[in-house]
């Protein structure tokens, strides 16, 4: 693997979490360029990566050995005419978002077919993500091998069927956003509580952890678990936020299967 070069088109969030990643895992890769049209966004990734190499031409990134694509799916239809004449027979191309099917990606790179999915979700900027895989037919094992040795420091990468992405999208990816807003509130009260913030954290990290093992090593079913609790301060809330999440959620999901 460190032999081959990587080339990531899009210098936003998703190319800071993987770099941030790799390097909290100390994973050194030979050569890595980063692409976007935003010169800004490119100098604060040099600045906090000085390592990579940065270019506002996509045609760079693109013509290394695995093509990592990092823009959000209203960007594909003009990135990728734009370079597909710079992907090379022998690289490996892996699209980091939802809603762009292998099939629809293959035809926009002309017939190109060597090809991953990957749905990226941010923990992996601390080793703990859980990134899924899906592989097109026509990639070799060894490449699918490499596909996941470098995403094997940034946390899970689970190989999966590719229809079940955009699932992984608004669970895995997305998730994050549902809880983390709540656990800095409950962080901040425990603070104005009279804890600490070392403490309140803590706190806060364990429930959480212990949260997540009662629901997965229990054995218990739904209901159990949570009657382990007798006392429910934000019952009233529950149906409203049960109903968010079914509306919100499935629309957002039948937007992404298209």
């Amino acid at each position: 693997m460190s032999e081959r070069t990587v080339g990531i088109v899009g210098g936003g969030r998703v190319a800071r979490i993987l770099l941030g990643g790799w390097q909290r895992a100390g994973r050194s890769l030979t050569r890595i360029v980063v692409s976007d049209i935003d010169r800004n966004a490119l100098q604060l990734l040099h600045k906090e990566f000085p390592s990579i190499s940065v270019a506002q031409d996509n045609q760079q990134s693109a013509a290394q050995d695995i093509v990592l694509f990092a823009l959000h799916p209203p960007a594909f239809p003009g990135t990728l005419e734009e370079v597909k004449g710079s992907v090379t027979p022998d690289a490996i191309f892996v699209s980091l978002a939802p809603r762009w099917t292998m099939s629809q990606i293959c035809a926009a790179l002309g017939g190109f077919n060597h090809l991953a999915r990957v749905i990226p979700n941010a923990p992996s900027i601390v080793n703990k993500g859980y990134n899924p895989v899906s592989f097109s037919n026509d990639l070799r094992p060894e490449a699918r091998a490499e596909v996941l040795s470098l995403f094997a420091p940034l946390g899970t990468c689970p190989e999966v069927v590719e229809d079940t992405l955009e699932a992984y999208a608004i669970l895995a990816a997305m998730g994050p956003t549902y809880l983390w807003y709540q656990l800095y509130q409950l962080t901040d009260l425990g603070c104005e509580f009279g804890l600490g913030r070392e403490a309140a954290e803590t706190a806060v990290a364990a429930m959480v952890s212990g949260a997540v093992a009662t629901m997965t090593d229990s054995g218990m079913g739904g209901d159990a678990v949570m009657d382990l609790i007798p006392v429910k301060p934000l019952a009233s809330l529950e149906p409203t936020v049960r109903e968010a999440y079914a509306s919100v959620l499935s629309g957002l999901h039948r937007k992404l299967k298209g």
